[in-house]
């Protein structure tokens, strides 16, 4: 018999002030795999992030298989520095990860910790660099790394090539498929850059209006008919 997969969801619905943000929403995902869910905006991907992360109501049914102990690793859609406060990226990363305030210092355990963390996502050397100045490929990394420790059951990634260009976009896959190699972690994460979905995912879901159009593997997808009318139609044709 094969293992229950991590993440079951079955029949979810999520309305809010009368209007269906989400209508009988139903997929697994296994364990270590990598799944993506595409679509325009409104038609309900980060509400479902929301709902499996538990900050939004909804009838159906979420199912996790893992321990009560495990835990969700997240990486925000959009994150906003105040360039006006000299928070560097080590300050970031200490403030879950000592008990005493940044303020009165980092200890050399926290540091430790920090550096290795930064080396697992390609910043070593990054610790004294302001969050003001970081790009924004940069700045997500420093996000990945935050949400990789300690090691998650689950990452979700809430449109992690939002405002990157192309080389930043580009590097972003190659270090989520590095991640999963290396850690087995199983990852959900949604976005509009079909070069990056097509890159890194082992499953292809599609959402249209709050209705799940199209889901399995990404190639039988994209060449899903009711996929290329109601969303994807040009994009993969100019990418592929």
């Amino acid at each position: 018999m094969s293992a229950a997969p991590l993440l079951d969801i079955a029949g979810l619905t999520v309305s809010h002030r009368g209007e269906v943000l989400l209508s009988n929403l139903s997929f697994s995902v296994e364990r270590g795999t990598l799944h993506a869910l595409v679509g325009p905006n409104g038609a309900g991907k980060t509400t479902l992030l929301s709902a499996i992360l538990g900050q939004a109501p909804f009838a159906g049914r979420i199912t996790a298989n893992w321990s009560q102990s495990a835990r969700i690793g997240y990486v925000p859609q959009a994150f906003h520095v105040d360039r006006s406060l000299p928070v560097t990226v080590s300050d970031f990363l200490a403030l879950t990860r000592q008990p005493r305030p940044v303020c009165f210092g980092i200890s050399a355990v926290a540091a430790q910790r920090i550096a290795r963390l930064l080396d697992r996502v390609g910043l070593a050397g990054f610790e004294r660099r302001p969050l003001s100045v970081l790009s924004g490929g940069e700045l997500r990394r420093v996000l990945l790394a935050n949400a990789l420790d300690p090691l998650p059951e689950l990452l979700l990634l809430d449109e992690p090539a939002a405002g990157l260009d192309a080389r930043e976009t580009a590097e972003l896959a190659a270090l989520l498929l590095d991640v999963r190699r290396r850690f087995g972690i199983t990852m959900l994460l949604v976005d509009h850059d079909m070069a990056l979905v097509m890159t890194v995912c082992d499953f292809l879901h599609v959402l249209d209006f709050g209705r799940l159009i199209s889901s399995g593997i990404p190639g039988a997808v994209r060449e899903d008919p009711e996929v290329i009318r109601a969303y994807l139609g040009e994009t993969v044709d100019a990418g592929h």
